[in-house]
């Protein structure tokens, strides 16, 4: 039987016996919970092993590749901006990145890039793995590339390039990078311990993620945006094993945490702009999350996708509540906000599943929460 170590709250025990089952069943080899309710932490386990011979314990300041859940930090990010009136969502991205404007981009919004409507899921140019860590190369790239469809006319997950152009764009309005920014504007103030870009000495701690077998992409035809988006580079989940991956700022994939320091951070999501004391923003920015961008079916993903200002949003695919919103990373890490509840449910793990998404595990561990959080 797994060893589950840490806290779980009266009424909260499912969550637990949720990720024990999946450690027990090997759905998960390491794993972390943690859930944030009306601003006290009633959930923060973690359990399995840190690698895949499970020879070391997953422990409490473990840290893993969180992948696109670290676009939740971006989204957080822009919101702050956007509250001191320093980013307008409704602007031209031109305005604070001149070069942006080539190429048939002049009226590409900003909330066209945190909507993944901006047509720029991918890189027209060829891309190595290891450009990712260009910054210049790949922002540079994107500023002189035309869209791939229409702007604003449907959504194609921007996989990696929503990261470079929303860290562009904080780059530009702050002069300092988006891991800069959100490291001493929000890590520091919260004490939570995610990174993007991860430095040196936190190495010893991560733990490597296993990953699933390679996406096939041999039957999807080259020239969909689905093909096009994963392609250049082919994405690979091994790339978190090498440094030059861990240590970059990849802003849309490399963060490092583990669950109770993503529910700490996106836990202000929740609580409409506030958290431990601290308000990041107003609560009338944190309605603009609600502002829907995208409702259909997703160009690159295949699937029915809500987006608003970056989160997700509630779906006939994810059964949220009306002020819920959400996102997750490649392999199944997930992280919900609920406003209405004031809850905030974090999983993250090291051994990667088949999807894109969130999948059974994350899915079935927020359910528990959910239920107790409600009773």
């Amino acid at each position: 039987m797994a060893d589950i170590k840490g806290f779980v709250a009266d009424k909260y025990e499912g969550v637990a016996s949720a990720l024990e089952t999946s450690l027990d069943q090997g759905g998960d080899i390491g794993a972390s919970v943690c859930v944030i309710h009306r601003s006290q932490t009633v959930v923060d386990i973690w359990g399995g092993y840190s690698d895949e011979t499970l020879t070391t314990p997953w422990n409490s300041d473990t840290l893993v590749n969180v992948w696109s859940t670290t676009k939740t930090m971006t989204f957080l990010v822009a919101l702050m901006l956007s509250d001191r009136g320093q980013l307008d969502f409704h602007a031209p991205v031109a305005r604070y990145w001149p070069q942006f404007a080539s190429n048939g981009k002049a009226s590409i919004e900003v909330r066209h890039i945190l909507g993944h409507t901006a047509g720029l899921s991918g890189w027209e140019v060829p891309l190595a793995a290891q450009d990712l860590a260009d910054w210049e190369f790949c922002t540079t790239a994107l500023a002189e590339q035309a869209p791939w469809w229409s702007p604003g006319s449907a959504s194609g997950y921007h996989a990696l390039t929503q990261g470079y152009l929303i860290g562009e764009l904080v780059r530009r309005i702050t002069g300092v990078s988006l891991g800069q920014f959100f490291k001493a504007e929000v890590a520091d103030v919260l004490d939570a311990d995610f990174h993007i870009g991860l430095p040196q000495r936190d190495e010893q701690r991560v733990s490597l993620v296993v990953p699933p077998p390679p996406l096939d992409f041999a039957q999807i035809p080259r020239e969909s945006i689905t093909y096009r988006t994963f392609s250049s580079p082919l994405l690979d989940a091994t790339m978190p094993h090498h440094r030059w991956w861990r240590e970059a700022e990849i802003p849309a994939a490399n963060g490092h945490g583990n669950a109770r320091s993503v529910a700490i951070v996106q836990q202000i999501i929740a609580n409409r702009g506030e958290a431990n004391g601290h308000r990041f923003f107003s609560e009338r920015t944190a309605d603009l999350i609600f502002e829907s961008q995208a409702h259909g079916v997703d160009l690159a993903l295949g699937d029915v996708v809500h987006f608003g200002m970056g989160y997700g949003l509630a779906s006939s695919k994810t059964p949220l509540g009306p002020r819920a919103c959400y996102w997750g990373g490649f392999g199944g890490s997930v992280i919900i906000m609920d406003q209405d509840q004031q809850l905030t449910i974090a999983y993250m793990m090291n051994k990667m599943g088949g999807s894109l998404s969130s999948d059974a595990r994350g899915i079935n561990i927020a359910l528990q929460a959910a239920i107790a959080a409600m009773s």
